[in-house]
């Protein structure tokens, strides 16, 4: 059952970034810092019932990577009990990169019902404009494909992605803005679109109401059929925070609501008094 690109490609969130053709891209961040820890509660629609199916982890840690500094992200979808004899899910996400927020190395292990997968990728820099992605797929049966791609353009993962897109500046955005991206998986190299869908208010299960800005992921393999594959809401403040996350999945319609989040970088000034 393949759900994983639809998920996380959430948490994957905010996939603003526009590709260039400096294939080392660096950014800014001014979103977010070593320590911050976000929680959600995950919600599955089954036979038109809303039940709470498990919890999604999200952590930024200082760390290093062949001897230099870099961040450690780190994601976690789990299935609660009440799920596990119908569906058991247990996806993990890592990822490393730069200060400056190139990525450097991705891996994706999903063990979802039966079947395990895992993606692995591995980023090199040959030129100030290339960039080298070594690849490597293990599907459901065992069977290890390994696959190597090259770009001119900014190339990010799922988690990547999600980083960059805190940091992005949407105060000059308008309603029906497109933008296009690069972002590699362990088997392939795809292109995205995300559509700025507007402003809104929404409460998340931490209490609060928050200031959001809205944005919905397409597939970008033919614009005359083009799929939402999920839908997120993101604090309209310094921090970006993702407060809600709504999935097209396969076997129906997942939502994450955020819970609680900790080591904040800057200050809530979304939150609705």
């Amino acid at each position: 059952m393949k759900t994983l690109v639809d998920k996380y490609t959430f948490l994957l969130l905010c996939v603003l970034v526009s590709s260039s053709l400096n294939a080392q891209c660096k950014y800014k961040n001014t979103a977010f810092k070593a320590g911050e820890s976000l929680t959600y509660d995950l919600y599955f629609n089954w036979k038109f019932v809303w039940v709470k199916c498990g919890s999604t982890h999200f952590k930024i840690e200082k760390s290093t990577y062949n001897g230099k500094e870099a961040l450690r992200t780190y994601l976690l979808f789990k299935s609660n009990k009440k799920c596990e004899s119908v569906f058991p899910m247990r996806d993990t996400l890592v990822s490393y990169s730069t200060p400056e927020l190139v990525p450097l190395y991705f891996r994706k292990g999903a063990h979802e019902g039966k079947r395990y997968t895992m993606d692995e990728v591995w980023y090199s820099y040959p030129t100030a404009n290339k960039t080298v992605m070594k690849q490597k797929y293990i599907d459901p049966d065992g069977v290890v494909l390994n696959h190597q791609s090259e770009s001119i353009e900014c190339v990010n993962d799922m988690l990547n992605i999600l980083l960059l897109a805190r940091s992005y500046d949407y105060s000059n955005f308008v309603d029906g803005q497109r933008m296009y991206f690069k972002m590699v998986t362990g088997k392939r190299l795809s292109n995205q679109v995300l559509v700025f869908k507007g402003r809104t208010k929404f409460k998340a299960n931490d209490g609060h109401s928050y200031h959001c800005l809205v944005f919905s992921l397409l597939n970008d393999k033919d614009k005359k059929k083009e799929k939402e594959l999920l839908k997120f809401y993101i604090t309209d403040d310094k921090n970006h925070l993702p407060v809600r996350i709504d999935f097209n999945l396969k076997f129906g319609i997942a939502k994450a609501f955020l819970l609680n989040g900790n080591g904040l970088r800057n200050p809530q000034t979304s939150i609705i008094k």
